[in-house]
């Protein structure tokens, strides 16, 4: 049988060379393509292959009456319409590996101009100054290099920094301290990091929870004369608040390849001397290119001889009729991922999810991924989806179970997600009710009864007359107002739980006010 495989953006020769030498794939590059004349081709095309320049909408997809998968030969799929080609049972595939050793290569290029000055250096000699007490720097051996995310490629710059003699201090959501051990690097928390580093890289996903995550109050916290890179996503740093550290001398240099908007032709932090910058070229070499190529030409050659992909960014194709059994249950499962994931701040180690009635009759496997997904998502962003959930987590060390029983509990189905890490247990129960939807009906041994949308605030406390005026009164003043309340308790005088839907975000101001009231433990804000 003969493929046809369509290329519509330059890609890399030795990369489409492996699509050649296969005599079952028909090669088609034309990458001039109007959209009117690619919904032309794409009717016999098997496969697509693209950049970032073609626009896979979902009008094309619904031309493409053959194609069977979608090839971005790079991380991102912004050009790629996921939903229309997962409804065509079209696979699509990505190349997130193929820029890990530039991006890293990028990092430490710039670690070691900025703490040399070089950029500086070479301009003043453009300029035809010879000034060498000007531009004096500092070694890297011994210093402290803080590494906040340390997925791939914050791990390959550890290595790195390691060979320079650095000492390397970490923090990443899945960072345990015996994985940090066995790495070479100290384990710390964000704060630890940015206290004890006298260079601090980022190397995290832009999320709500890392959105300025280096801001005005993270730079009081840092030594005096720190240096600052970002080479992973603009957006971590607030620009305004490291120009202004750096005009008080609190950061001596910052090193920076991405930014809020791109291009970054006209800021103020350019105007600085000790910033050096780069547009955006962490990927930007010949190899990382090929890379990215020859993976995403390698999968796509796997798919169509019936081999297994590597690297797949949307959920396969599931029978319908086992999807349509199934299907109820996705939003169910992901938002109790997403709930128990903000319960515990410490590193998950084990997942066991256990199907119970109705569910433990059915194919389950979907459902643990879309429960994986949702336990990830907050600290790894939409680069986590249905396909990759398991294989992310495995990466990170997190074991997870599956348990069916018929057993309901009041119940006709009922879906539990456990998580353990080193010193706790959490749990969360869920289900669906008729003409109801997804409810939330156990957090822990406490009996609740939530929908799972929306703010929520979860207050564990003392079992004492006039906490719950107490904590109404204090929302009032912050004018959050109370949805609903769900309220149960160990035994009388005990410990208790209050489950709260309000109308907005719960701000970290009024949080802090509640933990205030001595009755009150622990308030989690929950958005869902």
């Amino acid at each position: 049988m003969t493929f046809t495989v369509l290329i519509t953006d330059p890609l890399s020769e030795e990369g489409i060379q492996t699509l050649r030498d296969n005599a079952q794939m028909n090669i088609v590059v034309e990458t001039a393509l109007t959209p009117d004349e690619l919904e032309l081709r794409i009717v016999d095309a098997n496969a697509l292959l693209v950049r970032s320049q073609t626009q896979v909408t979902a009008k094309l997809i619904s031309k493409a009456s053959n194609l069977k998968i979608i090839g971005r030969a790079g991380v991102g799929v912004d050009n790629i319409d996921l939903d229309a080609a997962t409804e065509h049972g079209i696979i699509v595939v990505n190349a997130p590996n193929g820029n890990t050793n530039s991006a890293a290569e990028h990092t430490m290029a710039m670690i070691m101009a900025l703490s040399r000055k070089i950029p500086q250096a070479f301009l003043s000699l453009k300029n035809q100054q010879w000034d060498r007490k000007k531009y004096v720097g500092v070694e890297l051996k011994n210093k402290t290099l803080g590494v906040i995310g340390l997925g791939r490629i914050g791990a390959e710059v550890s290595y790195r920094a390691m060979g320079q003699r650095m000492k390397v201090i970490a923090y990443d959501p899945f960072l345990t301290e015996e994985k940090a051990v066995a790495m070479g690097v100290d384990y710390g928390t964000v704060e630890e990091v940015i206290k004890k580093a006298d260079f601090i890289t980022v190397h995290t996903p832009l999320l709500k929870e890392t959105k300025h995550l280096l801001n005005a109050e993270a730079f009081q916290l840092m030594k005096p004369g720190v240096q600052i890179i970002n080479c992973a996503r603009g957006g971590i740093i607030d620009e305004d608040a490291l120009y202004d550290a750096i005009l008080s001398k609190k950061v001596s240099g910052a090193a920076l390849d991405v930014f809020e908007e791109e291009p970054f032709l006209d800021h103020k932090l350019l105007q600085l001397p000790e910033v050096i910058a780069t547009p955006h070229l962490g990927a930007s070499t010949v190899e990382a290119q090929e890379n990215v190529a020859v993976d995403v030409c390698q999968d796509v050659l796997n798919f169509l001889t019936g081999g297994v992909v590597s690297n797949p960014v949307n959920l396969p194709s599931v029978p319908r009729d086992i999807l349509n059994k199934i299907e109820p249950y996705f939003n169910l499962a992901e938002k109790l991922g997403s709930f128990l994931i903000h319960l515990t701040e410490e590193v998950i180690e084990e997942v066991n999810i256990y199907y119970s009635g109705d569910l433990s009759e059915v194919e389950v496997a979907p459902l643990t991924r879309n429960t994986i997904k949702g336990l990830l998502k907050r600290h790894l962003g939409d680069h986590v989806n249905d396909v990759n959930a398991l294989y992310l987590a495995e990466r990170r060390g997190i074991t997870i179970h599956e348990n069916k029983t018929s057993t309901t509990k009041g119940f006709t189905n009922l879906l539990t997600v456990e998580v353990k890490t080193k010193s706790e247990k959490r749990s969360v129960s869920g289900t669906l009710l008729n003409g109801l939807g997804a409810r939330i009906v156990k957090v822990d041994h406490y009996s609740v009864d939530f929908t799972p949308v929306g703010h929520i605030l979860v207050i564990h406390h003392k079992d004492q007359p006039g906490v719950i005026g107490r904590m109404g009164s204090l929302l009032a003043k912050h004018t959050i107002n109370i949805a609903t309340m769900q309220v149960d308790r160990a035994d009388i005088g005990g410990d208790a739980i209050m489950m709260l839907t309000i109308d907005k975000h719960m701000e970290k101001e009024a949080m802090e006010e509640l933990l205030l009231l001595e009755e009150i433990y622990d308030v989690t804000a929950i958005d869902l």
